[in-house]
Formats: C-alpha cells, sequence, structure tokens
C-alpha cells in the first residue's frame, strides 16, 4: 500500500508545487531592491514604499474592492431568490427557459457577454438617458450579471440538501414562512451564502475582459491596470500589490475556517 501511495502523493506534490511556488516567488520578490523582477539584489521593502504613493494603482485598487463587495451583495441576494425559486417552486411556467438564463453566463464567452453588454449599455442611453456613462455602475452591473449565477449554483446545492422537516416544525409551531426563513432556513444555508459571496468577490475583483468593454474614461480598475502595466514589462510594485492581496485573503479564508469551525461546534 505504501508503494503505491508514493506516486499519488509525487504527483500531488508537483500539482501543490506548479500551483503555489509561482506565488511563493512573486512575494519572495516583492522585498528584492533591485527593479529588475528577476534578478535579486538584496532585501528591501522601498516597492511598498513605492505603492503606497502610486494613485493610479491605489485608486484604481480602490474602484475595483467596491465594485466587487457592491457585486458579492447583490449576486448574493439575486442568485439566492433564483436558487430559492429553482428548488422550491419546481414547477412553475417558464421554468426551463429560467433555468437556461442562469446558466447561460457559466458557459457563455466572456467576450460575448461584455460586447452584448456594451450595446446594450449604449442603447438604453440614447433612449432613456441611463446611465450616464460607463464606469462604477456599468462595471457592477455587468458583474452581477455572471456572479449571479455562480452564487445561484452554490446556495442550489445547499438548498437541495437541507433537511426541510425543520422548517416545517417551525411552522407547525405556528411559525410564519418568512420567520421560518429568517430564523431556520438562512442560518443552514449561511456557509453557501458566505461561499458565493467570496466567489462572487473574487470573480469581480478578477475580471479583465468584461469590465474593459463596459468601463469608460476614469474608470479603471485593478486587473486593468495591471494588465496595460505588464505589457511594457513587470514592476516590484505590482508584486508588492500582489503579495498584499494574498495576505489579505489568506487572512480571511483563516478567519472564515475558524468562524465557520466554531459554528459546527455550537450546533
Amino acid at each position: 500500500m505504501r508503494r503505491r501511495r508514493w506516486p499519488l502523493l509525487t504527483l500531488l506534490a508537483f500539482g501543490y508545487a506548479f500551483l503555489y511556488v509561482p506565488i511563493l516567488l512573486l512575494i519572495i520578490y516583492s522585498f528584492n531592491e533591485s527593479r529588475l523582477v528577476t534578478v535579486w539584489t538584496g532585501f528591501s521593502t522601498k516597492w511598498y514604499g513605492e505603492l503606497l504613493r502610486n494613485r493610479q494603482l491605489l485608486d484604481a485598487a480602490w474602484l475595483s474592492v467596491r465594485i466587487a463587495a457592491v457585486n458579492a451583495t447583490l449576486a448574493v441576494v439575486l442568485g439566492t431568490l433564483a436558487a430559492n425559486a429553482l428548488v422550491r417552486h419546481r414547477n412553475f411556467r417558464g421554468r426551463t427557459g429560467f433555468e437556461l438564463l442562469l446558466t447561460a453566463p457559466l458557459v457563455m464567452p466572456d467576450v460575448i457577454i461584455g460586447l452584448s453588454l456594451l450595446l446594450l449599455f449604449v442603447a438604453m442611453q440614447q433612449t432613456i438617458g441611463w446611465p450616464g456613462g460607463r464606469g462604477f455602475t456599468t462595471i457592477t452591473i455587468a458583474h452581477v450579471t455572471f456572479s449571479m449565477a455562480y452564487v445561484a449554483v452554490v446556495v442550489r446545492a445547499r438548498l437541495s440538501q437541507m433537511d426541510r422537516s425543520l422548517e416545517e416544525a417551525a411552522m407547525d409551531l405556528g411559525a410564519r414562512p418568512l420567520r421560518v426563513y429568517l430564523t431556520i432556513t438562512l442560518p443552514l444555508i449561511a456557509p453557501a451564502l458566505f461561499s458565493g459571496w467570496l466567489l462572487a468577490f473574487t470573480l469581480s475583483l478578477d475580471d479583465l475582459v468584461i469590465a474593459s468593454f463596459v468601463a469608460g474614461p476614469g474608470s479603471t480598475t485593478l486587473p486593468m491596470v495591471i494588465y496595460s502595466s505588464v505589457r511594457m514589462g513587470v514592476s516590484p510594485q505590482i508584486n508588492a500589490l500582489a503579495t498584499i492581496i494574498v495576505a489579505v485573503v489568506t487572512l480571511a479564508v483563516v478567519i472564515a475556517g475558524i468562524l465557520m469551525r466554531r459554528g459546527r461546534e455550537v450546533r
């Protein structure tokens, strides 16, 4: 048995190394003193100071974080409503078409989504005068369009596995449907909601193609700034920014894991 495990463990180690060694090197070279990101000349934190003085990068990062937070919140609300409709109301008219429309963004190329939304926003602006320009609002709407599909998949899976007898028992004791949903259903699907929120936040923060179509002057997101700067050569400031993002994401995942474990212990 041990001889059979070694090839699997070796493949697993190579797989994780392929994924995480580049990230580790990026973090190490963010403390490189040289301007060349591939030549190590000594330890220094000066690029973090340069990053704090780079208004373009900071403004783009702040815009991306705001868009991602609003997008994730709206996607969780709309995705949860869609998942409830598909799980709790299985025979409503138009279910097949609704499910097709909901899952289409999962398989639709980003270029098609971005171009179609651009044409939609231009037509709306010419017809009703809204949106007044392409920026925060249009990027958020575009991100919600595809993010809610991912949230709906996650929440739908959790709702399908949930024990409905708890809700029935609460209603037998006199609780109204809304109170049952708020006090029984939501706490039970809270891990799925949180996972969907993090997934939508990450997808929005990472998007480049769709945002490039629906963004306008003065609304450049962080991936757009990084892509434009990388084409002229990777700056050590990008390494510093990526290191900060990795640290924040790692901290958030650790905190979420601790809270979920404590929640399971309480239950």
